[in-house]
């Protein structure tokens, strides 16, 4: 199966670097090309690629503004949403926290090396969180305490739809939000990786969340997860 992707980034040079090594590598095919969020939103409309590589920083629309516009668009279509991997200049990057509460399936550098990009991709594109667990818990750390500039979270303040999970769900959801994989929640709990991910794909319905990104930065606002990225008990 061909991965489809759609590149998005103003400048030229970046973007045309990043579609000649796509288009190079089997499997991978770019169906559209775009320089600013505007020109996102109305490609990927279109085009319904599987995976959009969207800079954060850009003119007229930002990458943040246009992922979450793309993904309320896909809720209304009868398709899957597209997963969107954030190119970003710094790996601490303001935004990058913001762009995960979007919907963004996750974020990678500008300098990474061809071989991780697409190695990115091709996780992204199957539903894999993109970052290490030590990556995740340093981003949502730094920026866990304020969801937007100005406007704390107080810690702990849970959302009422935790209540909706099982105390099997929220034991998933918050080894999840410490950046464990699959196959280390199933070997913590005594079940298949199979089970973990069903009682993941639960909770995510459950939560109305789009993304692994999402369940490990509710995990934290939520208190379920301590800062530092150590589970707490109920």
């Amino acid at each position: 199966m061909t991965i489809r992707v759609l590149v998005v980034d103003d400048q030229y040079l970046i973007r045309a670097g990043i579609v000649g090594l796509l288009e190079a590598t089997d499997g991978m095919t770019v169906v559209g090309e775009a320089g600013d969020g505007d020109e996102a939103v109305a490609q990927a409309a279109g085009l319904r690629p599987d995976v959009i590589l969207m800079d954060i920083r850009m003119p007229r629309m930002n990458g943040i503004d246009a992922a979450r516009r793309i993904l309320a668009d896909a809720a209304e279509g009868a398709g899957p949403p597209p997963r969107i991997l954030m190119l970003t200049t710094f790996d601490l990057d303001e935004y990058v926290y913001r762009a995960l509460r979007a919907g963004a399936s996750g974020f990678i550098l500008k300098d990474t090396g061809p071989k991780r990009l697409l190695a990115a991709v091709a996780a992204v594109a199957g539903g894999d969180a993109l970052f290490a667990p030590s990556v995740t818990r340093r981003l949502v750390e730094a920026f866990t305490r304020t969801s937007e500039p100005g406007e704390p979270v107080e810690p702990g303040a849970r959302r009422p739809e935790i209540a909706q999970l099982t105390a099997r769900e929220t034991e998933v959801l918050r080894l999840a939000g410490t950046g464990r994989s699959n196959a280390e929640i199933a070997e913590r709990l005594f079940i298949s990786e199979a089970t973990v991910k069903t009682h993941l794909n639960r909770t995510m319905a459950k939560l109305d969340l789009n993304s692994r990104a999402q369940m490990v930065v509710l995990a934290y606002e939520t208190g379920l997860v301590a800062p530092g990225g150590s589970p707490r008990t109920p």
